[in-house]
């Protein structure tokens, strides 16, 4: 018995619906858009803001702004491969217990390691006790930034040498990494920032304790999302976006029952039950997606939305994608922000006169939500520098 077939098309198709793209597909909340990717990149803080509002029907930053402060529904985990994600407050426990707290094991390890290279009178006693300050501390304080715990539990402003003797040596506070690591465990989330939402400088708050959900379970369950968002997708392909093993997605994709499928090169892929059928295309659509952006980052195989060709301008040489102009589910360009605040974008071939108006609205939408406020991605690729330098 043969098994369906998913070409091309008919994956851009769910990507521009299902990751809420199309017009007609855009949101009205950001909890409705961080569901429908899984979860939003978060490393930089710009990206979760950029990646909502093109998926927002009103794009506006108090919108992200509300989720993640206000109604702390949005939730920030060091989680999959190791990467910040913003969840919603309903996923979170299975996200932690699926993956950020194995990453909170290794970062815990990590961090004794270093402290008994590279500091004096640390063992694994005293970082727990450390640990169990700062949650104090805040639990009296409210919410407090790294330097204003530091007051509180000197231990934090002790720093280690790193690199020493090489070009690149430096000092690192405990604090710092610390901080890090009680968040990847669930004890603490990052509260609205010190200055714009731009800003990186941002105090800690407690975080209530989720309910404990079983590890399997857990996993299970972020598959049956990411096929939900992104499928069909290759075992690679989840095992690339997870960062886990293969032997724990083998099991997880067997415990959600995922279906089998072909996709036009006829490798195999797979799909939740139910949903091998063809999906409606959306009608045609612009997007201008940051650098970062779950569509742009959610499989290892792009070559079905994204030529070989481009990737060198569009891409870090550690893999981070910068900002990209998409015309009806594939890459066709970049854009930038120049000082002066105008969006500019580059398309790599014709694509047409009705896509060129196209992005063009969308960078009108972009720069209008925008304002004042001007962004540089964290990861700058070559083909955003080149944009803004010609400005």
């Amino acid at each position: 018995m043969s098994v369906p077939v998913i070409g091309v098309g008919e994956r851009r198709a769910r990507l521009g619906r299902r990751q809420l793209l199309a017009p007609s597909a855009r949101a009205a909340r950001v909890e409705d858009v961080a569901d429908a990717v899984v979860g939003l990149h978060a490393t930089d803080a710009a990206t979760v803001y950029l990646s909502a509002c093109a998926r927002l029907a009103e794009p506006s930053a108090a919108e992200v702004d509300r989720a993640l402060y206000g109604d702390v529904s949005l939730v920030k985990l060091l989680s999959m491969r190791r990467t910040i994600f913003a969840v919603t407050e309903g996923l979170a426990p299975y996200v932690s217990a699926g993956a950020a707290r194995a990453i909170a094991a290794k970062e815990r390890a990590t961090l004794l390691k270093h402290l008994r290279d590279h500091a004096e009178g640390w063992d694994a006693a005293r970082l727990a006790e450390t640990e169990r300050e700062v949650l104090a501390a805040l639990a009296v304080r409210g919410e407090a930034t790294t330097k204003e715990l530091g007051e509180a539990v000197p231990q934090l402003r002790e720093t280690m040498l790193m690199s020493a003797g090489k070009a690149y040596e430096a000092k690192q506070s405990v604090g710092s990494r610390l901080m890090r690591l009680l968040a990847s465990d669930g004890h603490v989330r990052r509260c609205r920032p010190r200055g714009s939402w731009l800003s990186s400088s941002y105090p800690w708050a407690l975080v209530p304790q989720w309910p404990d959900v079983p590890v399997r379970e857990a996993k299970a369950e972020v598959v049956r999302r990411w096929l939900a968002a992104y499928g069909p997708g290759t075992v690679e392909d989840v095992k690339w976006w997870t960062g886990w093993t293969l032997g724990e997605v083998r099991t997880a994709l067997a415990d959600v029952g995922a279906r089998g499928v072909a996709l036009a090169d006829g490798a195999a892929a797979l799909v939740l039950p139910g949903d091998e059928g063809p999906v409606a295309a959306p009608e045609p659509w612009a997007a201008l997606l940051p650098a970062l952006d779950p569509a742009v980052m959610g499989w290892r195989g792009r070559d079905w939305y994204l030529r070989p060709e481009d990737v060198p301008a569009l891409f870090d040489r550690a893999g981070n994608a910068g900002p990209t102009v998409w015309w009806c589910g594939e890459v066709v360009g970049g854009w930038a922000q120049r000082a002066d605040g105008e969006v500019v974008w580059r398309l790599f071939r014709d694509v047409g006169v009705e896509a060129e108006r196209a992005v063009a609205v969308e960078a009108g939408r972009l720069a209008a939500w925008l304002g004042e406020v001007r962004v540089t991605p964290r990861f700058r690729t070559p083909l955003e520098r080149e944009l803004v330098a010609k400005g």
